[in-house]
């Protein structure tokens, strides 16, 4: 499935502020080359690591900025795996457009691709069941609509984009408020009719009260593969229309084991916290 790019509107800013804070003053070697006679340059990106490519055409932009006439095709769609050695895309224009934008563009499809790769490993890891793998609020400030389009690529889901995009009451929210039915009446007596409620619970007697307050979603926190089995029983057979998601501490070792408990969705930060950069070189030569 081809996942749809952010809107140019909310990525040009980000773009060009990156390559402000790059460039600075001036760029001081390819300034020093050229002046007004800049040749013309072509080269290819080259994938040093076998991985899932994400964010080609979000790094293309960037010489787009420096001089709309650069031509920056990829050679590989979005979301498919790369092999070590290969060409993932061309690039040709002026050659001080080309030397300005390598550090920013190159910079964005690394980290996206990495995201991108780990997360291919939790979405595989799951594969065959029902079970969806989702992101987290843990990003990157400034970077967070760029990591959680690499989750999509990657094969998962994103979960709430910002706190307006849904209401999830957690721990601290219950203590603030009291207790979990005190949290849920006051919340629901204020927020618009669309947004659904999800509460984040750590044991069982958490779970049956969730399940009292009619609400859209259950996060089973932090519970042991035990718990969490018999919080997912405990769940189904209330007869809601609830949908169930694991979260805390999921690894790649453990994520299948969840899965198997019968949650709808398992949430997880490691794809944009702990994921290695996909290595990337550009490679130019003169026309």
């Amino acid at each position: 499935m081809k996942i749809p790019l952010p809107p140019w509107l909310l990525l040009d800013d980000l773009l060009k502020n990156w390559l402000l804070e790059d460039i600075g003053r001036g760029d001081r070697a390819t300034q020093g080359l050229f002046n007004d006679l800049t040749p013309e340059g072509k080269g290819q990106w080259i994938a040093k690591a076998e991985g899932i490519v994400a964010g080609l055409p979000i790094a293309g932009r960037v010489f787009y900025h420096l001089n709309p006439q650069t031509q920056f095709t990829p050679l590989i769609v979005e979301g498919e795996k790369c092999e070590n050695g290969q060409a993932i895309a061309r690039i040709e224009g002026k050659m001080d457009s080309l030397l300005m934008g390598e550090r920013v563009a190159l910079n964005i499809a690394m980290h996206l691709s990495g995201i991108a790769t780990s997360t291919r490993l939790y979405v595989d890891a799951i594969g065959d069941l029902p079970t969806h793998f989702v992101d987290t609020r843990k990003t990157i400030p400034g970077l967070r609509i760029l990591e959680k389009y690499a989750t999509e690529v990657g094969g998962g889901q994103n979960h709430r984009m910002g706190l307006d995009d849904t209401v999830m009451i957690k721990d601290n929210h219950i203590q603030a408020a009291g207790g979990i039915t005190e949290a849920v009446t006051r919340i629901r007596e204020v927020i618009p009719y669309p947004l659904t409620i999800e509460v984040e619970t750590g044991n069982m007697e958490e779970v049956k009260t969730a399940i009292e307050q009619d609400i859209n979603i259950i996060m089973l926190d932090n519970m042991s593969i035990a718990e969490m089995t018999e919080a997912v029983k405990m769940i189904r057979v209330s007869g809601k229309n609830l949908k169930i998601e694991a979260s805390g501490n999921i690894t790649l070792e453990s994520i299948r084991k969840i899965a198997e408990t019968g949650v709808d969705y398992i949430s997880s930060s490691a794809p944009v916290t702990r994921s290695k950069w996909l290595d990337i070189s550009m490679k130019l030569k003169n026309n």
